[in-house]
C-alpha cells in the first residue's frame, strides 16, 4: 500500500476525483478518522480543506503520481 500526504483546495480535489475515476483500483483519502473514497465527488467535496490528507492506494498510474506530486507534503 502506497501512501502519500499532501494538501488540497477544492479545485484539486474536483481534479483528483478526475483521475481517480480513471484508475482500475482503490484510493481512499483521509485525515484524522475520516476517511473516503477518492472517486466520490460529493465524499471528497465533503472534506476539511485545511486539514493535511493521507491518499492510500495499492495500484500504479502515471497520472496520479503527477497529481500526487505537485501537492504532496513534506513529512
Amino acid at each position: 500500500m502506497t501512501m502519500r500526504k499532501v494538501m488540497l483546495g477544492p479545485d484539486a480535489a474536483r481534479e483528483l476525483v478526475q483521475i481517480a475515476t480513471r484508475c482500475d483500483f482503490d484510493i481512499d483519502i483521509s485525515y484524522n478518522r475520516y476517511t473516503v473514497d477518492a472517486k466520490s465527488i460529493l465524499g471528497v467535496l465533503a472534506l476539511d480543506f485545511s486539514q493535511i490528507m493521507t491518499i492510500s492506494y495499492n495500484g500504479i498510474s502515471e497520472d496520479l503520481e503527477q497529481f500526487l506530486s505537485r501537492f504532496a507534503m513534506a513529512c
